[in-house]
């Protein structure tokens, strides 16, 4: 497994940013000529990408004729692949049904030769692939999320998980991912940023941030810095509302600015700006997507940034309240920004910015500014010359072993042992203990791309003979509670999975009292007994605060089937626990705390 780090090693020294180099003469000529013959209209549109669905769609289809349309008659300068998602009922009392999906990798691939086939410019096409191509597409490569990363601290690991990111996007004809996020969380209550940042030491967040751009870079697609200038001190969603930092500028410069610092002077080739509103930088009302001293003033003046700016999904309800897509979309280009994503209606978004460019409004040379930025990214990625890719290529280089095999060497070295009072972890059971395993929800809600304990079940009977299994969550009843607290003694060990997401528009990031109620009860009742008990965490890594007695716990940062098996793997005493916490539990661990464990010479139950 460590030969990635010592290939990634050679690599991040010999890498140079690239994203800024100017550009070969015949790529100069090709934006040269281009944006001369450029009609108004079509400027305007290299200013928009609207969202498509990465699920298969035939070319006679209402939704396939519906991206035609913008691409050939509002000019979209690009577009952005997501998944999907399926219909699913509205019911009260069982709300359970996930309607999310994964795209597939041709059906991404596809459509985007198809839309290539119909522009009169080459799209440049981008993806949110903060933890690898398979965040959005079946059968790609997943990471673990960023602040796994932070965790196993390897700047060399997250070089390369650049860079397979960009081997595996450009394979399906994608040229810009939506990473890395560049914020620093540092409030526990931050309900949209959490794990997917690399933790809360800024140094380290930094040095992070640039290694992934860099792979990025080095694998040929384009980084993108997010969320400018710094999302990670906020207890609000901006997708359910305005988040405001109210820090003064020193604390900005030396806290929420730094890793971007950094991260520009990797040469990440874009940034995307926040719906955030922060006073210290601009005493207008409004988010930093609208603010003209943060995008001009500050990105592109102050820091010196020549990339492309996008802005953060325009359909969030931090900016759709504050007037029409058309609207929005007008304000985001006067204050510097150059390709505006996601609107909830990019033909008005369109309709909006023709009328403010015929208006002067918008002025020709900022209009023609952001298309000579837009122009020269898409002929650094080469699609002045070719702009289809061979479905043949996706089979051979996305989600292959060696690929995996690193995202399972990040997953096993992120594993954190914060606590372990009763010196319980690796286990010290013999193959035929009784082990009582809890998969522990914060709601049964909308898992249906990640069902919890999937892999971690099979794994804890393939080493222990008697697992008995069962689920909880908030609505799970005092009846049941007691029932588990009752048969809890029965066994020779506890092991606990506890699952809780910040989940983007979810308004939620806690345990349902009674179930951390029955965690507490049960650190106690196990003490008694001296009953080994531990407690693995999945996703928001900040829960165990709030049930402070248990006695035993690790920290994934993530939710995969990796994520499960390395817990496992480290019960079982088959792996060293090396982990180190990238974010502070205040008043408990400081950052950088983990405790230590070698693997076993051998283990007690090793897997046939």
């Amino acid at each position: 497994m460590r030969r990635f780090a010592l290939v990634a090693a050679l690599v991040v020294v010999a890498a140079s940013p690239s994203a800024q180099a100017p550009l070969d003469r015949d790529a100069q000529r090709w934006v040269d000529a281009t944006i001369k013959k450029l009609t108004s209209d079509q400027m305007v549109g290299q200013l928009l990408m609207p969202r498509f669905a990465g699920v298969y769609t035939s070319s006679d289809s209402d939704i396939y004729d519906q991206l035609a349309i913008l691409v050939q008659q509002a000019h979209v300068g690009g577009v952005i692949g997501f998944g999907g998602e399926e219909l699913a009922p509205q019911v009260l009392l069982n709300p359970t049904y996930g309607p999310i999906i994964l795209g597939q990798p041709l059906a991404l691939a596809s459509m985007l030769n198809r839309l290539q086939a119909l522009a009169s410019v080459p799209l440049l096409t981008a993806a949110d692939f903060e933890w690898g191509v398979g965040m959005r597409i079946h059968g790609a490569t997943k990471f673990p999320r960023a602040m796994a990363f932070g965790a196993a601290d390897d700047e060399q690991l997250a070089f390369e998980a650049g860079r397979i990111t960009a081997v595996e996007g450009r394979a399906l004809g994608v040229h810009v991912d939506f990473a890395p996020v560049a914020d620093v969380n540092n409030n526990p209550r931050n309900p949209v940023i959490n794990v997917r940042s690399f933790g809360e030491d800024v140094g380290r967040v930094g040095a992070l941030s640039a290694a992934w751009a860099r792979g990025l870079q080095q694998g040929g697609m384009l980084a993108t810095l997010k969320h400018f200038p710094g999302h990670g001190d906020t207890a609000t969603d901006s997708h359910l509302g305005l988040p405001m930092i109210e820090h003064p500028r020193e604390r900005l410069d030396r806290v929420e600015l730094a890793p971007f610092k950094a991260g520009v002077r990797a040469g990440a080739a874009a940034v995307m700006v926040a719906h955030i509103e922060l006073p210290a930088l601009d005493a207008t009302r409004g988010p930093a997507t609208f603010s003209h001293p943060v995008v001009t003033g500050l990105l592109r003046k102050e820091l010196g940034f020549e990339g492309l700016v996008f802005t953060d999904a325009m359909n969030m309800d931090a900016v759709t309240k504050m007037g029409t897509s058309g609207e929005n979309a007008v304000k985001a280009v006067l204050a510097g920004i150059d390709v505006v994503l996601d609107s909830p209606d990019t033909m008005d978004a369109f309709r909006g910015v023709k009328a403010a460019v015929a208006s002067g409004q918008i002025s020709r040379v900022r209009l023609e500014a952001s298309v000579r930025r837009v122009l020269s990214a898409k002929a650094r990625l080469g699609l002045h010359k070719s702009r289809a890719v061979s479905l043949d290529d996706a089979p051979v280089s996305v989600g292959t072993r060696r690929h995996a095999a690193l995202a399972r060497e990040v997953s096993e070295r992120a594993i954190t042992l914060i606590k372990d009072d009763r010196n319980s972890v690796p286990m010290a059971l013999p193959s035929a203990a009784s082990v009582l395993y809890l998969s522990v929800l914060d709601y049964p809600r909308n898992w249906r791309i990640a069902a919890p304990s999937r892999a971690l079940i099979p794994a804890l009977r393939a080493r222990w003979s008697d697992v008995q299994t069962v689920e909880v969550s908030d609505v799970t009843t005092p009846n049941e509670l007691g029932l588990i607290r009752a048969m809890a003694p029965r066994f020779d060990a506890i092991v606990a999975g506890v699952f809780v997401r910040a989940s983007s528009g979810s308004g939620r990031l806690d345990l349902a009292a009674p179930v951390a109620g029955l965690l507490t009860d049960l650190a106690r009742s196990s003490a008694r007994r001296k009953q080994p008990f531990v407690a693995a965490f999945f996703g928001n890594p900040y829960v165990p605060m709030s049930v402070p007695e248990l006695p035993a716990v690790l920290l994934t940062y993530d939710f995969s089937d990796y994520a499960e098996e390395s817990v496992v793997k480290a019960l079982a005493g088959e792996m060293a626990i090396g982990g180190k916490l990238p974010i502070a539990f205040p008043g408990l661990f400081p950052v950088g705390h983990g405790l230590r464990r070698p693997a076993a010479a051998a283990s007690a139950n090793p897997v046939p």
